[in-house]
């Protein structure tokens, strides 16, 4: 059995901000790139850039995939509605990357069929949605939906409303862990030589004649400061991009919009499929959703004006707004604020166009080159390798010898290696290790304890998930753990409260904590999770710690 070096994730963190700072055995003189932000965009970016060869290193002040790269609406999907504003482009772009991604990671990216419902008056219609969907499936290049009338949909999606119901059209997409995206992508640029570090703030940029060569970093953990020379910097962080800009060029493009979601426990509202329709207050597509166990609704799309360097949360107006779609949805399930096991609300970064209706805000994305300094923002989570492609052709005029053509290379190394080591799992086990950790699927399966391949009761994860992320995946802050690495605290009642004490033992055990860092852990994830996880309004829940079930 592959044990965990207890101080492991410690010995790595000083091994790469040495590498980082130029002042360790493995320093690099000189990075190519510098990335900062550690979402999608950051990931990709690094991932590609590895790939030719640049020296590249990516930083991100909080955690990997902590901003709107975890609380996503988890779909890798054309973007359906962007065909209703004749966004042909971004919507075929997203189709074949979305069909790539399926080919190369099943068990992380998963086809999902989408039910739209149809009802009398309202749109769209039959007729328009089919030519919405026809032309979704040429971009595909393979015809995925169908017309079912009202008697056969019901099959697909019991408890329905079935006042005025016409029928509804079901076609494909896909869906994904986002958090574990984000952390594959930059798996696979590690592969490939790039520096991934979280909790490593960019304090201000370096310039020279004029020019961005660097960046002035700070570790989070320790305070520790150092330059960091680099022949490009790229601006990746999103939502916060605008605030990089302003050292250099005073830019204020980015319209921050929240997307707000609630989760219910799969049995409340059980579908086998996505089941969309418009919402009835204001026409906007709102989707229920299967994911990892559990059911999402989701999303809202307001503007965010609140402090960006805060998690963002759900408002009791988007509780209602969202409760209001399930009631009219699903009327016989009696679905109430109680059932609600969590929500999460991410930010979207949106370049300001100037419209009234944030939802008729343009999905693309910009990239703005300032004094050398290299920002991107906007776009869609299906189309990250393209938006790396693109910041990478602005990168070269940077690197001369930098050559960017597309041709076609894999985002995720397809392999076999550990086939043999979980052989002996049932095949729904074996695609998700496969898809959730690739090359590494074999290694998680070897550090499993006694039990630990089972199921989290309610949940797809693996108890041993837990091991592995403590070990090896870089978790600093217990809401790392819960909230990104797995996403128990959104999965489980009340965050996670009846893992609680399996998970204490665990972080004594592989990162060594003691009691002292155990209850400051502790106290600090449960205030986060009521501030920005839980029902806003309901009577504040007193968290008790539970135990796992035997």
């Amino acid at each position: 059995m592959l044990e965990v070096d207890t101080f492991e994730t410690n010995e790595r963190r000083y091994r790469s901000w040495s590498r980082l700072t130029g002042r360790g055995p493995e320093a690099s003189q000189k990075w190519d790139v510098i990335v900062i932000g550690g979402g999608i965009t950051g990931a990709g970016i690094l991932r590609e850039a590895a790939r030719r060869g640049l020296k590249a290193a990516l930083i991100e002040q909080q955690d990997f995939a902590w901003g709107t790269s975890s609380r996503s609406s988890k779909m890798v999907h054309g973007g359906l509605r962007y065909l209703l504003g004749a966004h042909l482009k971004l919507t075929r772009d997203s189709v074949r990357e979305r069909e790539r991604l399926l080919r190369e990671s099943p068990g992380l990216i998963d086809p999902l069929g989408f039910l739209f419902s149809n009802y009398k008056g309202k749109r769209p219609g039959r007729f328009s949605m089919n030519v919405l969907l026809i032309t979704y499936d040429l971009f595909a290049r393979r015809w995925n939906h169908r017309y079912y009338p009202a008697h056969e949909y019901t099959f697909l999606v019991p408890w329905i409303r079935l006042s005025g119901l016409k029928g509804g059209s079901r076609y494909g997409d896909a869906v994904t862990d986002d958090s574990r995206l984000v952390l594959r992508v930059i798996q696979e640029a590690q592969r490939d030589g790039a520096l991934a570090l979280n909790y490593v703030k960019a304090e201000n940029l370096i310039t020279k004649n004029g020019r961005v060569c660097g960046v002035h970093v700070r570790d989070v953990l320790s305070g520790e400061t150092a330059e960091i020379p680099s022949r490009t910097v790229v601006n990746a962080t999103g939502a916060w991009a605008d605030r990089l800009r302003r050292q250099v060029a005073g830019g204020e493009d980015i319209r921050p919009l929240r997307g707000s979601h609630l989760v219910f426990p799969y049995w409340r509202i059980p579908i086998a499929q996505a089941v969309g329709l418009m919402h009835p207050i204001d026409g906007r597509p709102v989707f229920f959703m299967p994911w990892e166990g559990a059911t999402i609704v989701g999303s809202t799309d307001l503007d965010h004006d609140k402090d960006l360097d805060f998690e963002a949360r759900i408002t009791r107006q988007e509780v209602d707004y969202l409760m209001e779609i399930v009631d009219y949805q699903f009327p016989s399930l009696e679905i109430k604020k109680g059932d609600i096991l969590s929500t999460f609300s991410g930010i979207r970064p949106v370049i300001s166009g100037g419209a009234t209706d944030p939802s008729q805000e343009k999905r693309d994305h910009s990239i703005w080159v300032e004094k050398g300094l290299i920002s991107v923002s906007g776009g869609k989570l299906t189309t990250f390798r393209l938006i790396a492609l693109d910041v990478l052709r602005h990168v070269a005029r940077f690197i001369p010898e930098l050559v960017v053509k597309d041709v076609g290379e894999p985002v995720f190394r397809m392999t076999s290696s550990h086939e043999r080591a979980t052989a002996h799992l049932d095949c729904s086990l074996r695609r998700r290790l496969a898809g959730h950790y690739g090359e590494e699927a074999g290694e998680v399966v070897k550090c499993a304890k006694q039990g630990e391949l089972e199921r989290v009761p309610g949940t797809d994860t693996l108890w041993v998930e837990l091991r592995w992320a403590l070990g090896r995946e870089a978790v600093v802050h217990l809401d790392d753990l819960l909230l990104r690495r797995t996403r128990l605290g959104m999965l489980l009642p009340e965050g996670g409260v009846s893992v609680l004490d399996y998970v204490k033992n665990l972080c004594r055990e592989v990162l060594g904590w003691k009691d002292e860092r155990w209850h400051g852990e502790d106290s600090a994830y449960r205030s986060l999770w009521r501030k920005c996880y839980s029902v806003p309004g309901t009577e504040e829940i007193q968290l008790r710690t539970g135990s796992i079930p035997t």
